[in-house]
């Protein structure tokens, strides 16, 4: 198939998402960019969530890592129903009733500066580590199959996106992102159903059929009964939850949306319906993945190998671009598109928003003048676009061994561990703690955490840990932070203390 038909389609695609940004940014200001006039419509936040939330590296890495897993990854969808609705009930409501704009300030009002920085400081370290992976695995596959034609390297092709991206992210920011994001959920969801329906075409299967290949086949496996297994239903689930408790609504990039709605109903609407569609989304995605692995057996079709074993990252890229037609194929390129660069997308929006309120003070520098404040973010905005690049580099040759998910799943019980102890400790204690002291803490949490995790089987008798690798790090994190208590101070009111 034309790589130049390739080309075309994604120029055009960015070119629609450039019109949605000049549209909608029209007349924006700093309100806009970070908070979307308190106006985003909540049935758009919610649909535009899924592209924001899959990803390129659920559109890609969990439908191959079925070969490995079965459908043990529906454990921690699972516990990621369970997160949403922490987040409905107990996060959403505070961040509301203080009217934030950095979810992170809150840190600042319950604990200090310090503990407010280094929850940005990890919210900034994760997103940036956790968008340069899911980028690098979407890229790769462009590289692959279009840029590679016109002897374009790695390196060019990623700062050609990444300047795609500021383009229409530049100005409108929050209000921007919120239609774009919904723009690219379509064609994300699109490209799976494209996908089945394909499979099912060529191997004359109706509905019944897909469904007893999915519920009886050898990959049909949901739920791990052994507890010493990283995958056990207790520790995905638990994990999950956690997950989503600390990858949502203790992240920035992912509540600035939520907290762009005129009211705390629509938000919490929004999370609601956000969740049951998710649950939905995924059995679609982790479906594929079996139907996938049911075409190339059929078929005869042999699976990209490397040392012996299969590259699982690689399985719907192939199928989709060589054995499924040229309309479909364009459908994947365009899904995987709009599930990667929604998430990275706004990132840097976020990335901005969090280091601008957190770290420059924005909303509290009154001797700054609004024109001065949106250079100063456009700059940030820039930076953070050339960090993301620099990540992207560093990770394409890092990345060895393991399906980019299990990474990024992986760096993310290490990074977000830390903000689920501090929002743990401000929750639901009443107790003052030294501020000066936090930004330790959250430095030998996941060190300690990564010691136990790599030698977790000679000092727990084989047991390895799995996502619940989070949990212990949050723990961690809470218990140091108990012997940080300001006695002299404890007994003193705080009204934001508990829930």
């Amino acid at each position: 198939m034309s790589a130049g038909l390739f080309f075309t389609v994604i120029i055009c695609y960015f070119a629609a998402l450039i019109v949605i940004s000049k549209i909608t940014s029209r007349k924006a200001d700093s309100a806009s960019y970070f908070i979307g006039n308190k106006q985003s419509p909540w049935y758009l936040v919610a649909f535009g969530m899924l592209s924001d939330s899959l990803s390129g590296v659920t559109y890609i890495s969990v439908p191959g890592a079925v070969q490995k897993a079965s459908l043990t990854y529906m454990q921690v969808v699972f516990g990621y129903f369970l997160g949403y609705f922490i987040i409905v009930f107990i996060l959403l409501p505070l961040y509301y009733r203080l009217n934030l704009v950095s979810i992170y300030s809150y840190l600042r009002q319950r604990f200090g500066a310090n503990a407010q920085k280094t929850g940005s400081f990890y919210f900034l370290i994760s997103r940036l580590l956790g968008a340069g992976g899911r980028l690098m695995l979407a890229i790769g596959v462009m590289q692959t199959f279009i840029f590679d034609s016109y002897n374009i390297p790695f390196a060019l092709t990623t700062a050609i996106f990444i300047g795609l991206m500021l383009i229409y992210t530049y100005k409108g920011g929050i209000k921007t992102l919120v239609y774009t994001d919904a723009f690219q959920s379509l064609f994300l969801i699109l490209g799976v159903v494209l996908a089945i329906s394909a499979i099912a075409g060529q191997l004359n299967m109706g509905f019944t059929d897909i469904v007893a290949v999915v519920k009886d086949g050898p990959m049909s496996k949901v739920i791990e009964t052994d507890p010493m297994k990283a995958n056990f239903w207790a520790k995905h689930i638990i994990g999950g939850a956690l997950f989503t408790v600390a990858m949502t609504g203790l992240d920035q990039n992912m509540m600035q949306k939520n907290l762009s709605m005129k009211s705390l109903k629509d938000a919490q609407k929004n999370m609601i319906w956000f969740s049951f569609v998710m649950v939905l989304v995924n059995i679609f995605f982790l479906s594929l993945g079996i139907l996938l692995y049911h075409f190339a057996s059929t078929k005869g079709i042999a699976l990209p190998m490397e040392n012996g074993a299969v590259l699982t990252d690689k399985v719907f890229p192939n199928l989709a671009l060589n054995y499924f037609g040229t309309f479909t194929a364009l459908a994947f390129i365009i899904g995987l598109t709009a599930a990667t660069f929604s998430s990275a997308d706004s990132v840097l929006a976020t990335l901005t928003t969090s280091f601008c309120i957190d770290f420059l003070n924005f909303d509290n520098r009154k001797d700054m003048s609004d024109n001065k404040k949106k250079n100063i973010r456009h700059a940030v905005h820039i930076g953070f676009a050339f960090a993301l690049l620099a990540v992207i580099l560093y990770l394409k040759y890092m990345l060895r061994g393991s399906t980019t998910i299990d990474l990024i799943l992986w760096m993310a019980t290490l990074t977000y561990g830390p903000l689920i102890g501090l929002f743990t400790a401000g929750l639901f204690t009443k107790i003052n703690y030294k501020d000066q002291w936090i930004p330790w803490i959250c430095l030998i949490s996941p060190i300690l955490s990564y010691f136990l995790s790599i030698n977790s089987k000679a000092l727990l008798g084989g047991y390895v840990f799995g996502n619940e690798l989070i949990l212990i790090n949050g723990l961690i994190t809470f218990v140091l932070l108990l012997t940080l208590q300001n006695k002299s101070a404890h007994n003193k009111e705080n009204p934001i203390s508990t829930i």
